[in-house]
Order: structure tokens, then sequence, then C-alpha cells
């Protein structure tokens, strides 16, 4: 998986805890939720309770930004407002294989505006601006970035918002049947 992946995906699953998406629901109630979020995208972090705020703010803006992008308001608008995200204490570290490390003096919020626009401009550079979508589900408010290798993915959230339809089909099918 390439270092804009990791991004893109951690910038989808942020988006993805939205009240927009959740019916009203904040699923980032607590520090917490958002560590569970990060350990589940490989990222060892630590969330304070004054930067659940943060953390809130800087999901509003990823969404706008992948909502630019799947409204066709432009690439360039999306570029400039993730380019300063990234810039928020990221470098590129040495050795054999070289990684993005943070300064000293990055914290938790910078680093994941960093990773996550770093994300979505590798995703808009490799994979282009179709690659930013809506949700497929007619229920859901949802919108993602597909890294996938095919670039077929339809939902935000496969598990709940692919399933949800797939649920939906299957017993419109048997009641037309019966």
């Amino acid at each position: 998986m390439s270092d804009y992946s990791r991004g893109a995906e951690l910038a989808t699953a942020l988006i993805s805890t939205a009240p927009r998406v959740w019916h009203g629901v904040e699923k980032l109630t607590a520090p917490a939720e958002v560590d569970a979020l990060l350990a589940a995208h490989g990222f060892a972090a630590s969330c304070t309770t004054g930067e659940l705020d943060d953390v809130r703010d800087l999901r509003a803006e990823l969404r706008a930004i992948v909502d630019e992008i799947v409204d066709g308001e432009g690439v360039d608008a999306v570029v400039r407002r993730a380019s300063v995200l990234a810039a928020g204490g990221l470098t590129l570290g040495g050795g054999d294989r070289p990684d993005w490390v943070f300064g000293s003096d990055a914290g938790l919020v910078e680093g994941l505006a960093a990773v996550t626009g770093v994300g979505l401009l590798g995703a808009v550079r490799a994979l282009g601006a179709q690659r930013f979508r809506a949700c497929a589900a007619p229920f859901c408010e949802g919108a993602f970035v597909d890294v996938s290798r095919a670039g077929r993915r339809r939902y935000c959230m496969p598990d709940l918002c692919g399933n949800r339809v797939n649920v939906a089909a299957h017993r419109a099918r048997r009641r037309s049947a019966g």
C-alpha cells in the first residue's frame, strides 16, 4: 500500500464518523474513539479531550475537500486546501526506504492534517478526481476516496452501506416473487 493510500483511507474513515453520515449521531464523542480509529488504520497516537473538537473540525475540512471534487468544482482549489493541511509538520525521513515523519512540535491534529492532506493530494495525482465519490447508497450522505486497485468501490462503508443495499434488494426480490 502506498503512503498516499493510507492517508486517503484515514481521511475517508474520519469523514465516515460524521453525524451527517450517521443520521445525526456523532461517532467521535470521546478521545478513546479517535484513538481506536487511528489504531484501526495503523497509527499510534493518543487524542486528548482538548484535541477532540479540533479533530472534528479537521474532519469537516476533509469532507469539504472531498465534496469539492465530487461536485466537480475543480482539482486546483482542492490541491491548495490539501496542501495547507499537508504542511503541518510532515517531513520525509532518511534511510534505505524514506518514510514520512512528524516534527517534534507537531501535535495530533497537525499530524492528522498532514497525513490526510498528503493522502488526498496523492490520490488526486495518482488516481484522478473520479476516485472521489459520494456513497451510492440512497439513504447515505457519506463520501469517500476510492484507493482500491480496481477503482470500483461504490459505498463509503462497504460493510454497512453495501450490506444494507444488498439486503434491501434481496427483500424487494422476495416480495416481487411472492
